[in-house]
């Protein structure tokens, strides 16, 4: 009856409010509306003249709308959405379920897929490549990284990795560093212990030096370690135990020395400890203990036997 009598009340106008009147006869006859209203502003009017009838069940529909509007707004709020269409579309095909990784050699396949997140039902459509990308460039080895979708349901993996140039010996730490200096993984030994070892502060930033000795690949080879001094000149420990201290100046010079007394004397085959060739003027040869007692013995022997020797007779 309430129905009736309201559509009856509609229809002739009786409740419409005055200023709802007055506004849009004030809109018609002084204004051009845009296009973009003038639609709008007719629906309505033609609505409060009771000239359009509401479908049956309209309140019912709208109620039910509004809810389900008031629904699916919490659930965004509340993070439910992405996830429900997560699960939607990866059970319509767009789970990813094979991956390709390639140009990993140092890097383990298992790290990256760690990186990845992913679960059984990760769909590549809500999938963020983006950030997977700097999850696995963040990985030690890695020094750059991208991660494409391929639908429907594959990601590729592309790594470049850093090269290893040396291990770096600082305190009691042993560190893989590339050219640059910078450390790329602590060492754990296996096939990069082949490396040059260099040694002390500042060494890391020697490739310089490294690449200087190895023009001389005769004293290259037999070097063990490269070792900086207070950050201003090398030593070089030979693999027989023989260091060479180096000048802080003019070192092709210095090297080109001992390798000319090695090549006419074999110098770096004796039994000596260090060869210091800091002093422009001349060359320190220091012995090993051994062969300092054994001189020491030698020379002893020596002063005996002289002592021994008959005098003159008269």
């Amino acid at each position: 009856m309430f129905a009736l009598r309201s559509g009856q009340v509609w229809k002739t106008g009786a409740l419409r409010p005055a200023f709802l009147d007055s506004s849009l006869s004030l809109l018609s006859g002084r204004f051009v509306l845009p296009r973009v209203l003038r639609r709008p502003v007719r629906f309505v009017g033609r609505l409060m003249d009771g000239e359009y009838q509401p479908p049956r069940h309209f309140g019912a529909a709208a109620t039910a709308i509004f809810l389900s509007a008031s629904v699916l707004y919490g659930a965004w709020l509340g993070g439910q959405i992405p996830a429900a269409a997560q699960s939607v579309t990866a059970r319509l095909g767009f789970a990813v379920d094979q991956i390709r990784v390639s140009g990993n050699k140092e890097t383990s396949e298992i790290d990256v897929l760690d990186r990845l997140e992913l679960d059984g039902w990760t769909s590549l459509i809500g999938f963020d490549a983006e950030d997977a990308r700097e999850r696995v460039a963040a990985l030690p080895w890695v020094r750059s990284a991208s991660v494409r979708k391929v639908y429907p349901a594959e990601l590729e993996v592309r790594i470049e990795e850093r090269q290893p140039f040396a291990i770096w010996q600082h305190g009691s730490q042993l560190s893989i560093i590339e050219r640059s200096g910078n450390v790329i993984a602590p060492f754990d030994g296996g096939r990069h212990a082949a490396l040059p070892l260099v040694i002390g502060y500042g060494a890391a930033q020697g490739f310089a030096f490294v690449e200087k000795v190895g023009r001389y690949p005769g004293l290259a080879a037999r070097v063990k370690g490269y070792i900086r001094v207070a950050e201003r000149r090398w030593d070089l420990r030979l693999e027989n135990g023989i260091t060479i201290r180096l000048p802080e100046n003019g070192e092709d010079a210095a090297i080109a020395e001992v390798l000319r007394l090695d090549r006419e004397e074999g110098l770096l085959s004796r039994d000596i400890a260090a060869v210091d060739l800091r002093l422009e003027d001349r060359m320190v040869i220091r012995l090993t203990p051994e062969a300092m007692e054994r001189r020491t013995t030698l020379l002893a022997e020596q002063a005996k036997a002289a002592k021994k020797k008959p005098g003159k007779s008269i």
